[in-house]
């Protein structure tokens, strides 16, 4: 039979070791929080073939007395705490007293400190958890400590760190997040007796100085890039940088979040960054954000993981609707073209200006472009509080003035096409054009009796001409502009459908003989499941036996395409991924999905009119740079780019 025994002490702390000391950087990490926490306004980091071999952190803070060295290295021993209560006020960045014991017990140990009041300095040396006793050591004020020949004694450790320059990446990333939280202190950071960081201290913590040591950490081309957010909700105040779409990642790492003061990873608050930039990127790509949020310490769990990287909130859906209404109202006020375009670079401030829609309804600012700010902000912040898609949206009252109205767009089979129902009619008779609908194809009949919308070029001095069917070129004031067709009308579409399918408006059309579609055994039960859902977009579905489903309604605007078509690529988006889907994103993409399909295809001969029609609906759109993917809609070259292609300058 087993026997129950204590574990001696080295083993506890070399478990204790292997949860918070993972690699150098995890050294690197807990002796800055250490520093920070200290009051250091300078801290130096020398790191040798990746911080294997050496690990020197030396500040400038308070220090710490000789005689409570010893105890600095036993684990659970801090001063940064006293009793349970303070774990729900943590107001530090460290505080479990487990740093320093961990990595003394696997490495080769020294700490020397000192205390302003203190005539000398002291010095501690412990070899794998073993200490020796505390000697005299001439020093300054603050502390160092040198880590050498990390993981000595666990080789199994060793084994899986790699290459000194993924150690050295590793460490960088970890100083980076202790820099931007503590941007009043200096920070350098060299590698083998190279500089890769000096980072002076800045005069406030404020967002134009932060900008600053950010532009230090990852380029002055980031940095220009950036857009200040700013926010307060019930004592929670949100702060700092988004970049515009077109600054954007393959995966998320330049998303840095700062909780008072501390750098964490929240997976509710990543996704509220995501749906921020929903129909702004492409898919895969990831925003870039340095932000930090303020609240009371009372109001987040920091005690729930060892390296204290993620937190648990007591009202995250609270910050979710912050951080996602913060950022999109800050877009509706701001151009969102990349620099360089005759939009110019993104302003740092911008004022508002008027966008009509937005989820999907007709926005403030319609016709009204002196609208008050703040009433521009509280209608984009009801929009954007929790709104779900599996809901129709209630009517919202619009501030003040005309509403902008979308003219009429008009289905035209190509010639020679027959429809595609079975006789060709709906239960109604063929499709007729319904006011407000635009589809497959445009004619462009604009109703005269409505104006340009405010501060929109005239579409007749527009003199836009389609190049290879495929885009439009137009003259602007900075220089000619190049559109995408597809693009810019999948947009278009996209927008007015949504707001169709939030306002349970979507014009449908019942088919007189429904169509049969076969379907995988997989196939089908995701479509029969997810009737409502696909019901919400115009497209009824029921069981007909076997994989087979019968399609008894389909959305008026779709009457170019083959229902079977349609179904088969939104059921495919049904079953993609493995999981249950989430209704907002899923019906997200099947609006994306149907406004692709419907919208002007790369090739298609547009007319004048059409051309016209075209840009005209453009400026009715919360967002016409991009399309619904995230793909931009237009590219423009400024009179500066094509003298010089010309050798003009």
């Amino acid at each position: 039979m087993p026997t129950i025994r204590a574990l001696p002490s080295s083993v506890v702390n070399k478990i204790a070791a292997g949860e918070v000391i993972e690699r150098p950087a995890s050294v690197v990490k807990e002796l800055l929080e250490n520093a920070v926490d200290a009051g250091a306004t300078r801290v130096d980091v020398a790191i040798e073939r990746g911080g294997v071999d050496l690990i020197r952190i030396s500040d400038n803070g308070c220090g710490i007395a000789a005689d409570e060295l010893p105890l600095a290295v036993t684990n659970h021993a801090t001063s940064k705490i006293a009793s349970a209560d303070d774990l729900f006020r943590v107001g530090t960045l460290g505080f479990r007293g487990e740093a320093l014991a961990s990595i003394a017990e696997v490495s080769r140990f020294v700490m020397r400190s000192r205390t302003a009041d203190a005539a000398s300095g002291a010095e501690l040396r412990v070899h794998g958890g073993v200490a020796e006793g505390v000697a005299p050591a001439g020093c300054p004020v603050g502390t160092t400590i040198e880590v050498r020949d990390l993981f000595y004694n666990v080789p199994v450790r060793q084994k899986f760190l790699r290459t000194p320059g993924t150690e050295i990446g590793h460490i960088t990333e970890a100083m980076s997040r202790i820099a931007l939280a503590a941007p009043q202190t200096h920070f350098t950071l060299s590698h083998n007796g190279r500089v890769v960081h000096d980072l002076p201290g800045l005069p406030t913590s404020e967002l134009p100085h932060w900008r600053e040591r950010i532009g230090r950490l990852f380029g002055d081309e980031i940095a220009a890039a950036l857009v200040p957010v700013e926010s307060e909700n019930q004592g929670v105040r949100l702060a700092g940088f988004v970049a515009g779409p077109h600054e954007s990642r393959s995966n998320n790492r330049l998303q840095y979040l700062l909780l008072n003061g501390r750098a964490i990873r929240d997976r509710s608050l990543q996704h509220a960054l995501g749906e921020a930039y929903r129909g702004l990127l492409l898919t895969g790509r990831y925003p870039i954000c340095f932000l930090r949020l303020d609240m009371p310490p009372e109001l987040v769990d920091v005690n729930v993981h060892p390296t204290k990287l993620e937190v648990r909130f007591q009202d995250g859906g609270r910050l979710y609707s912050q951080l996602l209404g913060t950022i999109r109202t800050k877009f509706l006020s701001t151009d969102l073209k990349a620099p360089g375009t005759d939009g110019g670079d993104l302003p740092a401030a911008g004022g508002f200006r008027p966008f009509p829609q937005l989820g999907g309804s007709a926005g403030p600012g319609a016709g009204a472009p002196e609208a008050d700010a703040s009433e521009l902000v509280n209608w984009a912040k009801r929009e954007l509080s929790q709104q779900r898609f599996d809901q129709p949206a209630e009517p919202r009252p619009m501030p003040p003035g005309e509403p902008l109205v979308l003219h009429r767009f008009r289905n035209q089979p190509p010639e020679g096409a027959a429809p595609h129902g079975p006789d060709g009619t709906s239960d109604s008779g063929p499709a007729a054009p319904m006011d407000g609908q635009i589809d497959g194809r445009i004619d462009g009949r604009i109703d005269a009796a409505h104006n340009q919308p405010t501060g929109a070029p005239h579409v007749g001095a527009a003199k836009a001409i389609q190049l290879h069917n495929r885009y439009l070129i137009v003259e602007s004031q900075a220089g000619m502009e190049v559109i995408d067709q597809h693009a810019l009308h999948e947009r278009i579409l996209y927008e007015q459908l949504r707001a169709k399918v939030l306002g349970g408006a979507l014009e449908t059309q019942r088919l007189l003989v429904p169509e049969p579609v076969d379907f995988t055994p997989a196939e089908a039960a995701a479509a029969l499941e997810n009737r409502a859902l696909l019901a919400q977009l115009g497209v009824a579905v029921d069981p007909f036996g076997g994989d087979t489903v019968l399609v008894s309604s389909y959305p008026a605007m779709l009457a170019n395409l083959p229902p079977a078509e349609v179904l088969r690529d939104l059921v495919e988006r049904l079953i993609s991924g493995g999981r249950a889907p989430d209704a907002r994103d899923l019906l997200d993409e099947l609006l994306h999905t149907i406004s692709c399909k419907a919208a002007v295809k790369y090739g298609d001969r547009l007319s004048a009119e059409e051309v016209d029609a075209l840009l005209a609906h453009r400026h009715l759109t919360e967002n016409h740079h991009h399309c619904p993917h995230g793909r931009p809609t237009a590219l423009v070259f400024t009179c500066d780019d094509l003298d010089r292609r010309f050798q003009r300058i």
